[in-house]
């Protein structure tokens, strides 16, 4: 090894173990990268496997100072279910709880004797996806500095910082199931200083529940709770989406760093090998960009429910003739896992409808087909990697929230921001049909459309040299990566 390899800094980066999470770290990972980082990028063995099968056996080699490895995962094939699809949460978080800590020392302990035998420089400092809380007490046991990343809004770690006080006020938890249905849902949430006009339906999805000793619930906790140990934090965000949640934030964790929206950094990095490196579990079917050339400017809408969201035969139906009774071109993701218990059957009558004007694709590559210009609207899930990439994009958004963050996300998309329409989580097709009609051609659209476009020009000044997220990124590396190098 050279001096010069000698020299490098060695941050390991460990992601949550699901697509969106994976995605947002490696983003992470490309930016150190590109400031002089040596990268170790640790997926579980199950979702590396998956990723060798979507983008090739040697998608991943060859890349310098930057490598991929895996630990496992803890979890039976019963319970991970060895295919294509999404491992269940609940497990892996109590595996993560259980198994990982003493996975991830193993793979350090590795990486010690690689750096012993001078194949790779010592590693220096971890970086690790703030839901896998064991690599904060790995970091103390080595002596390393620790950034935690919150993959999701800053809103949402607000929010999920504030639950136990929605216990201990009685608000939580629900008496029983009919809190769901009679309105109580509806009750406003206004004493987090930062999060405005928020209601109980607003906040993390998993906190709709009758156990206070639910599994997510103590899980979430302990996040909480290892956030105060990381030596920073930093956040996919910047001061143009979430300014008075941030101003919140730093009243509680003394270091914080805005350091996104990721799309836009990277869309104004120097472009090289790495960057155009993929990390999508499933196959992406690029067809779809050729089809999107064929169509005029801001005429399409697209769709896609994200990694993690399902749902039942019947709404997926009443989502597909919505679609086809607004008449528009639409380009529409299906997952294979997408329908809960079966696959997806469109039956041929909707096939002949759409047939002069829709695709549906499995998987594709979201960023190139949100910034293709034939784009103009956005039918999205609002996990945060998808409301942060359409605002890059200059893209509004109907919102149809499912999961955790996403009802939090929502909430700032419609009513903060107002670049997005909410669609009722009992979908029907003739309010997706309007929806579609006001998102594309109607007046609201057409505002929406004028104010993400002035969203996305300023975050592009927040991530470009001297920008807010930019010089963030700076200090997060000279002030906690790199302060004991």
């Amino acid at each position: 090894m050279s001096n010069f390899a000698e020299r490098k800094p060695h941050a390991v980066l460990t992601p949550f173990p699901i697509q969106s999470h994976i995605n947002a770290l490696l983003k992470v990972a490309k930016l150190l990268h590109l400031r002089g980082f040596h990268i170790t990028f640790v997926n579980t063995e199950y979702n590396h496997k998956r990723l060798l099968k979507s983008k090739g056996p040697n998608a991943f080699d060859g890349f310098t100072d930057f490598t991929f490895v895996t630990i496992p995962d803890g979890l039976t094939p019963m319970e991970g279910d060895d295919g294509d699809v999404t491992q269940d949460i609940p497990s892996l978080c109590q595996s993560i709880v259980n198994n990982f800590h003493h996975f991830f020392d193993e793979l350090l302990a590795k990486l010690h004797e690689s750096a012993t035998a001078g194949l790779i420089p010592p590693v220096t400092c971890l970086v690790s996806d703030c839901y896998m809380p064991f690599t904060v007490e790995s970091a103390e046991q080595h002596v390393l500095p620790i950034v935690l990343f919150f993959p999701c809004s800053a809103s949402f770690f607000l929010s999920t910082y504030h639950i136990p006080i929605l216990f201990q006020n009685g608000v939580l938890p629900l008496k029983d199931e009919s809190y769901l249905t009679n309105g109580y849902v509806d009750t406003e949430v206004d004493w987090i200083p930062g999060l405005k006009n928020f209601r109980l339906k607003d906040l993390p999805r998993f906190v709709r529940l009758t156990d206070p000793n639910d599994l997510m619930i103590r899980f979430i906790t302990l996040v909480a709770d290892r956030s105060h140990k990381a030596s920073g934090i930093v956040f996919n965000t910047c001061n143009e989406l979430e300014s008075d949640v941030m101003n919140s934030l730093y009243s509680i964790f003394p270091v914080l760093y805005t350091i996104g929206p990721f799309a836009s950094f990277l869309n104004q990095s120097p472009r090289n090998q790495l960057i155009s490196m993929e990390s999508n579990l499933w196959k992406e079917d690029t067809k779809c960009l050729e089809w999107l050339e064929s169509m005029k400017p801001g005429s399409v809408v697209y769709v896609n429910f994200g990694s993690l969201a399902v749902m039942t035969l019947e709404q997926l139906l009443e989502f597909a003739w919505g679609l086809a009774n607004s008449k528009k071109h639409f380009l529409w993701i299906i997952r294979p896992d997408l329908v809960v218990g079966g696959s997806v059957v469109l039956s041929s009558e909707f096939m002949n409808e759409i047939s002069d004007r829709g695709l549906i694709a499995s998987w594709c590559p979201q960023e190139k087909v949100l910034n293709h210009p034939s784009i103009g609207g956005f039918l999205t899930h609002c996990g945060w990697n998808s409301t942060t990439e359409s605002i890059c994009a200059g893209v509004p958004m109907l919102c149809w929230p499912f999961f955790a963050d996403q009802p939090t996300n929502s909430r700032i998309i419609c009513n903060e921001w107002e670049v997005g329409i909410e669609i009722d989580s009992n979908v029907k097709r003739d309010e997706v049909e309007k929806q579609v009609n006001e998102l594309m051609v109607g007046e609201k659209g057409k505002e929406m459309r004028k104010r993400v476009t002035k969203m996305k020009n300023k975050v592009e000044e927040d991530t470009r040299p001297g920008g807010s997220s930019y010089i963030n990124l700076d200090k997060v590396i000279k002030e906690v990566l790199l302060k004991h190098y």
